[in-house]
């Protein structure tokens, strides 16, 4: 959720209302593309899902913004470019399947969705979970299924995942996770208290490969992970 900048949503149809269609269109090229996204699946998602129906009415001439977007219940929406990046770090495509831990406004699962991927996505905050879950039945994206619960110990019944999107910070990365990890899949996850990173883990066929990609700032992972030492 790190802010990088700023932007308005100025663009209008003839009608006085917002030109949604156009305010993605430049999201893409001055949040996006300028900053080295470059998977034409991911920009093509971010193109398509309209992200001002994933926020509260009251927010929504907000939603094409450079920045995270409240979403009520003390939670964001991520900002557009960290969305894009997240997922194009996945390296995923369609028929493969992703565990989202953090369903939030439903916005990263639907992007998903748009390129293909089933998405079991857990959200632990039962308010946003019942939301979530009526906005992506509400415009389609059936390939998405919501739990409401704690995402500690992932959805092993669904088990391996070809990418894992962890969308909260732990202080360092749940085991169960980890197992939930397909061999070749990538684990795209914020790590770290109030010093973050996003990383990127990797399973190999004889453990996991890590690397740091940039600075974040996303809310702490809850729940279980709180009273779980080690991990």
């Amino acid at each position: 959720m790190t802010i990088l900048g700023s932007g308005g949503c100025g663009s209008r149809g003839g009608d006085g209302r917002p030109d949604w269609a156009a305010l993605r269109e430049r999201m893409v090229e001055t949040q996006i593309k300028s900053r080295g996204v470059r998977d034409p699946r991911v920009l093509e998602a971010m193109r398509t899902v309209p992200r001002h129906e994933f926020v509260p009415e009251a927010w929504r001439a907000e939603a094409y913004r450079d920045s995270p977007v409240p979403i009520g219940d003390g939670q964001t929406i991520s900002q557009p470019y960290i969305v894009a990046l997240m997922t194009e770090l996945l390296e995923v495509g369609p028929g493969d399947r992703v565990l989202e831990i953090g369903t939030g406004s439903g916005y990263q699962a639907a992007v998903l969705d748009a390129m293909g991927v089933e998405v079991y996505s857990i959200e632990i905050r039962p308010s946003l979970c019942r939301k979530a879950a009526e906005t992506l039945k509400r415009l389609g994206y059936d390939r998405v299924h919501v739990r409401c619960g704690d995402g500690y110990g992932g959805w092993p019944e669904h088990a391996p995942f070809d990418g894992i999107v962890v969308t909260a910070a732990p202080e360092r990365v749940p085991d169960p996770l980890l197992e939930q990890l397909a061999v070749g899949g990538h684990m795209v996850i914020p790590v770290g208290t109030f010093y973050q990173e996003l990383k990127v883990i990797t399973r190999t066929e004889t453990g996991f490969e890590e690397r740091s990609v940039i600075p974040v700032r996303f809310v702490p992972m809850t729940g279980e992970i709180e009273r779980s030492p080690g991990g």
